[in-house]
Order: structure tokens, then sequence, then C-alpha cells
């Protein structure tokens, strides 16, 4: 009886050792960041919030998507945000803006205990992500709303960025052009302030 159970059971302890290998985690985690040059920021005005911005459905995921000349969009299990796109979208304007400025009260609005700010920036967000002629392409609209007065007029904004050709696939080259692409925007929405 021994024999036959270790038998039946030897195959099983084999295969389950192959079976419960730990699995590498090829993941790969990006953040966006600010491209305007760092300098020391000392202002208190403008204060603005910068509201989480309004993705698309298909951009609002962990995975970094693309899209090709036919429509089709990509997406890379491996290559992932490291937070909300929308939460880093906010968080980098309000760098670039800040720095621009020279404000520490440019922020995102999760980040204002209170409605102290005089000004509320509304980005919605319709295409940020590279397009199939090698180009990282931001369309939105935004508006500067301030807390007291009149509705703000909505603006539109478009730009595209040249990619850089990443070795073995990785997609720095796509972030620091998305980076570029946010950078662009502040720039526009300072003339603005």
């Amino acid at each position: 009886m021994k024999s036959f159970l270790s038998a039946l059971l030897l195959p099983f302890l084999f295969g389950s050792c192959t079976v419960l290998q730990p699995v590498e985690d090829k993941s790969v985690n990006y953040l966006l960041d600010s491209t305007v040059p760092e300098r020391p920021v000392t202002g208190a005005s403008p204060s603005v919030a910068i509201a989480s911005p309004a993705l698309p459905g298909y951009l609002d995921r962990q995975q970094l998507v693309s899209r090709s000349a036919g429509g089709e969009l990509l997406m890379n299990p491996n290559h992932l945000w490291g937070e909300p796109l929308d939460s880093g979208i906010a968080r980098v304007t309000a760098a670039n803006l800040g720095r621009l400025e020279n404000s520490l009260n440019i922020q995102p609005v999760k980040s204002f205990v209170t409605l102290d700010y005089q000004s509320l920036l509304e980005l919605r967000i319709t295409r940020f992500e590279p397009d199939a002629s090698g180009n990282v392409v931001l369309e939105c609209t935004w508006k500067l709303q301030p807390v007291n007065g009149p509705v703000a007029t909505t603006r539109a904004f478009t730009t595209r960025v040249p990619l850089v050709a990443d070795p073995l696939g990785s997609q720095t080259g796509r972030v620091q052009a998305m980076n570029e692409a946010l950078a662009r925007l502040a720039r526009q929405i300072a003339k603005s302030l």
C-alpha cells in the first residue's frame, strides 16, 4: 500500500515543485515629472487649484496606451503608471505652473484644506498618447475658473512632441515626451495668470 501511494503521489510532488515556482515580475512603473527647470519657489500668489483632469475611458487605466494608424489601442501589461494618470497630470501641472509663476500656492485641489485658492484650473484631456507617426499628442481643453467671478472661457490646446526611440522596448522616451507636452501646456496656461 505504501509503494502504491508513493507511486501515486511522487509525480504530483515533482509537478508541484515546478508549478509553484516564483514568477518574475517584469512590469516597469513610470511617473510623469516636471521638465520646467527647478528654482527656489517662494511666492504665495497666484493661488490656483488644479482639478483632477477628465480623461477619456481608454486612458483611465494603469497600462500605458498607444494608438495605431488604424485606431487600434495597444496596451502592454508590463508598462504601467506608478500612480493614476489623472493624479500625475494634476501633480506635474501644479509643479510646472508653480515654477513658472514662482508660487507655492499652485497645487492639486486635493492638497488644499479649504477653498483658499483664487482660481480652479479645469482640464479635459481628449488625447494623450503616441500616434502612429512617432509623436506624443496632447489634445485638451482648459479653463482657469475664478472662484468669484463669471464663467471663464474654455480654451483648446494641442501639441505634438517627437518621440525618441528607446532601446529594448523601454517607454522612457515616451514618458519624457509626455512630460514635455505638459510643460508646453503649462507655459500656455501661465500666460493667463
